[in-house]
C-alpha cells in the first residue's frame, strides 16, 4: 500500500497525536474538610470522571493552610497528569495579594489553571430585626450611624471580609469588621444580632434563611442565584460590585499543554452529567466549565480587582 501510494504520488496521511489518557489511578486532592461543599464537589466529579478516563479516580483529603497543602501537593507531583487539586477563588485571587500571608508555594508560577468548576452564589445577609430591609436602607442607616454597623466574617482576609470591605468602599461607609474563626460562629452571632450583616456564600446560609432566622437582601454575584432568583444584585445599587465566588481545578505548572487540555475536556464533560448538575443544584452551586485559558483570564482579572480592594481598605492577614 505504501509503495502504491508513493508510486502514485499520493502523500500518506500524517498520524494524529494520541490524546492523553491516564495510565493508572488519578487523584483529586481536596484541601477542605470531609462533608463540606468542596468535598462533595470533588466526590461527585470523581464519580463522573471514572468512565471518562477509564481509570479509578480517588479524592485525597489534605486539609490545612486554607487549602494550600492540597495545592502544594498537586504542584509538587510528577507532571504526568495523575494528580490535580481543588482550589477556591480566595486561594487563587485573594491570598496572593494579602499582606502578612505566608504561602507554601507561588500561586502565579507553581500552579496551572485547568478548569472553572462551580459558581457559588454570594448574598448579603442581615438578621431578621435589622433596622434596614434592603441595600438602600442599609447604606442610609450606615451613613447616619458611622461605625454603627458591624459585619462578621470568617476571619481577616477571608472572602467574606473582602466582600464586605468592597461594599463599604464603594458605598463610602465606615463599618466595623468583626472577624471570627470560621463562617459558622460568625453566622451564629449574625442570627443573634450581635453583628448586623455579613456577605458570604449563600449555600451556607440557606437553611437559616428558609427557617426565618436570617434575611437575604441582595446577591453579590454576576447573576441571580437559582435558589433565590428574585434577589436583586448589589451592583444595582453599587455599580461595579462583584464578589462572585467559585471553585476551580488546578495542577502543576509543569503539566504539558496536552494534559491540561485533556483534563479540561474531561471536566467539562463531567459538568454536563445530569447527576452532577442535580447534586450541584441541591448544594446551591452552579456549573461553570469553559477553557483553561478562560479560567486563567478570570483568575488574573479577579486577582487585580481584589488587590485594589485590599489596598483601598488597608487589609492584612492576622
Amino acid at each position: 500500500m505504501a509503495l502504491a501510494a508513493a508510486a502514485s504520488g499520493a502523500v500518506p496521511a500524517r498520524a494524529q497525536p494520541r490524546r492523553w489518557v491516564p495510565e493508572r489511578e488519578v487523584r483529586i486532592i481536596n484541601g477542605f474538610a470531609a462533608g463540606g461543599a468542596a468535598d462533595a464537589l470533588c466526590r461527585m466529579l470523581a464519580e463522573a470522571l471514572r468512565p471518562i478516563f477509564g481509570q479509578t479516580v480517588v479524592v485525597e483529603t489534605r486539609t490545612g493552610a486554607n487549602g494550600f497543602l492540597a495545592a502544594e501537593a498537586a504542584a509538587r507531583a510528577a507532571p504526568d497528569g495523575h494528580a490535580v487539586a481543588l482550589a477556591t477563588m480566595g486561594m487563587l485571587t485573594i491570598s496572593p495579594n494579602l499582606p502578612g500571608v505566608r504561602l507554601p508555594l507561588a500561586v502565579e508560577t507553581d500552579l496551572a489553571p485547568v478548569a472553572a468548576l462551580a459558581g457559588i452564589p454570594v448574598a448579603l445577609m442581615v438578621y431578621p430585626n435589622a433596622p434596614f430591609r434592603d441595600v438602600p436602607e442599609l447604606i442610609a442607616y450606615a451613613r447616619a450611624h458611622p461605625d454603627g454597623v458591624a459585619y462578621g466574617s470568617a476571619g481577616a482576609g477571608s472572602s467574606p471580609h473582602l466582600a464586605a470591605a468592597m461594599f463599604a468602599h464603594l458605598a463610602d461607609l465606615r463599618m466595623v469588621h468583626v472577624p471570627y474563626r470560621g463562617g459558622a460562629p460568625a453566622m451564629v452571632d449574625l442570627i443573634a444580632g450581635r453583628v448586623q450583616m455579613m456577605i458570604g456564600n449563600l449555600p451556607e446560609f440557606l437553611g437559616a434563611v428558609r427557617a426565618g432566622q436570617l434575611r437575604a437582601i441582595a446577591h453579590g454575584s454576576d447573576r441571580p442565584p437559582a435558589v433565590l432568583p428574585d434577589l436583586p444584585p448589589i451592583s444595582q445599587f453599587l455599580p461595579g460590585y462583584d464578589a462572585s465566588n467559585w471553585f476551580g481545578m488546578v495542577g502543576s505548572s509543569r503539566l504539558p499543554a496536552e494534559i491540561v487540555a485533556a483534563w479540561n475536556e474531561a471536566l467539562n464533560q463531567a459538568l454536563q452529567d445530569e447527576t452532577v448538575r442535580r447534586r450541584m443544584a441541591e448544594l446551591g452551586m452552579e456549573p461553570l466549565g469553559g477553557t483553561a485559558e478562560a479560567f486563567g483570564a478570570r483568575i488574573a482579572r479577579e486577582r487585580r480587582r481584589w488587590a485594589e480592594v485590599i489596598r483601598a481598605a488597608n487589609i492584612r492577614a492576622e
